[in-house]
């Protein structure tokens, strides 16, 4: 309860401080008003009116939050959809709209750090013919006219709560634009802008991003990867590690060999893969360890599996385990490789089945389903 007090007074107080620094931006922005004036009638405010404009800064900080993600995503869907690409899912938040054998469905799924995400299948033809920007770019583009189209609104005669919401939204939207429009990696993941410049300019990465989105999406329709042509995983020479999209194939290769019950081979190469995990995004280190727990239980190797189980890599699996059946797959060996417990081991698979239309990655849990009950059987 005094967690939440003081969760909420430092809310007000974020809000107060940032209903005053946009007041005095939009002054300083759209009025002739000097400063000095501004302050005085700022001091002559009434304490209820600040806290009117504070709560009107975090009721419009968090609208525009929910209105500016889905219309960025909304640019990537009809970009995607305008340069040839088809529709596979649509997330907002942990919200994802799905085309499941003619129709749309809703599935929860989330990705820490990202609000939203749409995923389209690239159209049939050679890679270097497949268009790229205009999908990637397409959600900073939606975010442009949303800006055009609000900005008429601040020359209006409005209330003031209702043109420092109006401002905040701007200001909102400005920061999507510049965070997604300017190159650059927010936790090794490439944003808008340095995807498009990477794809335009290196064939190993628009090839890499392609089969991704052709993965995901068979997967998606219950397709294991084990029954994916051998051809989409190929890696032509090194491991490129600092690449995430060109790392994301050498990781589904790996990952097939656990379909294929090839154990021992996914074990040398992600152990490799964690011998490199410096170089590696962090999202993508911590699924390498996660597998490298896994088929280290299935080869015997106990004692790498507890080195490898730190309560960092627990609160990671925690957090996916709902989402993503890989996670329960691990949780499963664990159980009854390390910690000798094959009624909870059979608990975790039963569970997973009783909620298997619940996941995204059908072909996903397919796989582990069977995977488990192989070892629990073995």
């Amino acid at each position: 309860m005094i967690k939440s007090i003081l969760n909420l007074f430092g809310s007000l107080l974020v809000g107060m401080v940032a209903g005053i620094l946009i007041t005095v931006v939009g002054i300083a922005l759209f009025t002739d008003m000097p400063l000095s004036e501004f302050i005085q009638k700022f001091l002559s405010v009434g304490f209820s009116e600040v806290i009117i404009s504070a709560l009107v800064a975090l009721v419009a900080l968090a609208v525009s939050v929910a209105i500016l993600i889905p219309v960025h995503e909304a640019g990537h869907l009809v970009c995607g959809l305008a340069s040839g690409y088809r529709f596979a899912s649509f997330r907002i938040f942990n919200l994802t709209f799905i085309r499941d054998r003619g129709r749309v469905r809703v599935k929860r799924f989330a990705v820490a750090g990202t609000g939203g995400q749409c995923l389209l299948v690239p159209p049939d033809r050679p890679f270097e013919e497949i268009p790229v920007l205009w999908y990637n770019i397409g959600g900073v583009v939606a975010n442009v006219v949303a800006l055009l189209v609000v900005l008429p609104f601040l020359l209006m005669n409005l209330n003031p709560y209702v043109k420092e919401a109006l401002l905040i939204f701007i200001l909102v939207d400005i920061f999507f634009i510049l965070l997604n429009g300017i190159p650059m990696q927010i936790g090794g993941i490439c944003n808008d802008a340095a995807n498009v410049r990477l794809l335009r300019r290196d064939y190993g990465s628009k090839r890499a991003i392609i089969i991704q989105l052709r993965v995901n999406a068979l997967v998606q329709q219950g397709v294991r990867p084990k029954d994916m042509p051998e051809e989409m995983f190929y890696v032509d020479g090194d491991v490129n590690y600092a690449n995430p999209l060109e790392f994301y194939l050498s990781l589904c290769r790996a990952s097939r060999l656990i379909d294929m019950e090839l154990w021992e081979e996914a074990y040398e190469m992600f152990a490799e893969f964690h011998a490199h995990r410096d170089k590696i995004m962090p999202l993508y280190a911590r699924e390498v360890a996660c597998e490298l727990i896994f088929t280290s239980l299935v080869t015997g190797r106990i004692w790498s599996a507890e080195e490898l189980y730190t309560d960092d890599l627990k609160k990671y699996v925690e957090q996916y385990r709902r989402v993503m059946s890989s996670k329960e797959r691990m949780l499963c060996a664990v159980a009854l490789f390390m910690d000798h417990d094959e009624e909870r081991a059979r608990e975790i698979c039963n569970s997973v089945r009783k909620r298997r239309s619940s996941y995204l990655m059908q072909g996903e849990v397919a796989s582990d389903l069977a995977i488990m009950e192989r070892i629990l059987n073995a």
